[in-house]
């Protein structure tokens, strides 16, 4: 009986339990008293899951997220700002402008671009870039002789009734103070005196203005804008006190000697002209490269039946890249490196300095694989606009 008795004791007491704990699961077509729907589920611990709980999941997860974004973020900003602080405490050599902060300011004696700094060159070591279009720099010639570059550009405009050759992309650019003297002519003699000083040490003329190799000469490629025939006769007379001074490359019964200062002209500048006296020559012409392609494979000729254009009378040979070698994407297609080659070879059999213009610019690394691969195949110069990019570039 007292087993009897205990056993049902027990049952009463677990029918009781069961009665009285409440069921968290709703009928399957319909929702229950207390709301839940029949997608609600039970979660590990006796909690519901159902839509509510999934939205609320998902939005914490957004949330978590977020903030790791932001802080990944907030990481990349703060590295950036560290790494251009220390560029800038590292030394203004990293912009080739940045030591031309103060030029024009008020009491620098900079007003009148009258203030050439002496010792700007003094480790810079020159490299084959030509600075195109040279008078949009911070300071003209002075910024690309900095980087390094051994080669600058100036448009040049003539007008009637006035003698004076202004420098400018375009007309709309042109300023009285900005000139073919104040801009090249006028610079280019300050640092050559004050590279070639006359003391009891040294009495002679012949340093360039790099002292790491005094006897790179500076390549001026003088762009006539306006009438060739007018303009040329204008640009060799505003040139005269290099000349006088023996700084100008020059052509003399039969043999080309090299200068400080090699002048070159292109753009509206007649070849006739400027080959006009077949004795003496203190200028030389931009030939057109896009005319000398040889075959790469063929030996190399001997022929002069191409020769009108060579070293005596021209030292450039210069080409758009667009135009001859057309559109590159991602890398060169095999003609337009046998363009490449052949150009390069007739321009080197006639003794001239392959120069492409108008390279790809952009994206970077498009255009440092295309400079790489022109030096690779033999040009002698880059036409560059970033100076910097161009000086911090191993090519």
């Amino acid at each position: 009986m007292g087993s009897a008795t205990g056993s049902k004791k027990k049952l009463s007491w677990s029918n009781l339990w069961n009665r009285q704990r409440p069921h968290k699961y709703a009928p399957v077509d319909e929702a229950d008293e207390d709301g839940y729907s029949a997608a609600t589920r039970l979660g590990p611990r006796g909690n519901t899951i159902g839509p509510n709980s999934k939205r609320l999941g998902w939005r914490h997860h957004f949330t978590c997220g977020s903030i790791w974004g932001l802080v990944v973020l907030a990481a990349i900003l703060l590295i950036s700002i560290l790494l251009s602080i220390a560029r800038s405490l590292w030394g203004i050599e990293d912009d080739p402008d940045k030591i031309f902060g103060n030029w024009g300011k008020p009491g620098t004696e900079t007003e009148g671009l009258a203030w050439y700094p002496t010792d700007f060159l003094r480790d810079v070591v020159p490299i084959r870039c030509h600075s195109h279009n040279d008078y949009w720099r911070k300071v003209p010639l002075f910024s690309a002789l900095h980087a390094g570059c051994i080669g600058v550009e100036a448009d040049v405009w003539l007008f009637d009734d006035d003698p004076e050759l202004y420098v400018g992309h375009d007309t709309a650019a042109l300023t009285p103070n900005r000139t073919f003297q104040s801009l090249y002519v006028n610079p280019l003699m300050d640092l050559l005196n004050r590279t070639n000083p006359q003391t009891e040490f040294y009495n002679s003329t012949r340093r360039g203005v790099f002292d790491y190799d005094p006897d790179q000469t500076v390549i001026l490629l003088v762009d006539l804008k306006t009438d060739g025939a007018k303009t040329w006769p204008h640009v060799l007379a505003q040139l005269e006190p290099l000349r006088s001074r023996g700084w100008l490359s020059y052509f003399e019964d039969g043999t080309v000697n090299i200068r400080q200062v090699t002048v070159v002209g292109t753009g509206n500048t007649p070849f006739d002209l400027a080959v006009k006296n077949a004795t003496y020559r203190d200028a030389f012409f931009d030939a057109p490269l896009a005319d000398m392609w040889e075959d790469p494979d063929a030996p190399v000729s001997t022929s002069e039946k191409y020769a009108t254009y060579n070293e005596t009378n021209s030292y450039y040979a210069s080409t758009s890249f667009a135009e001859t070698v057309g559109l590159v994407l991602g890398g060169l297609n095999d003609h337009q490196l046998r363009t490449i080659r052949g150009q390069i070879k007739g321009a080197h059999r006639r003794g001239l300095k392959a120069r492409y213009w108008e390279t790809p610019g952009w994206p970077v690394g498009l255009r440092n694989k295309m400079w790489h691969i022109l030096m690779e195949e033999g040009a002698d110069i880059l036409n560059v606009d970033d100076l910097r990019g161009a000086s911090k570039t191993k090519w």
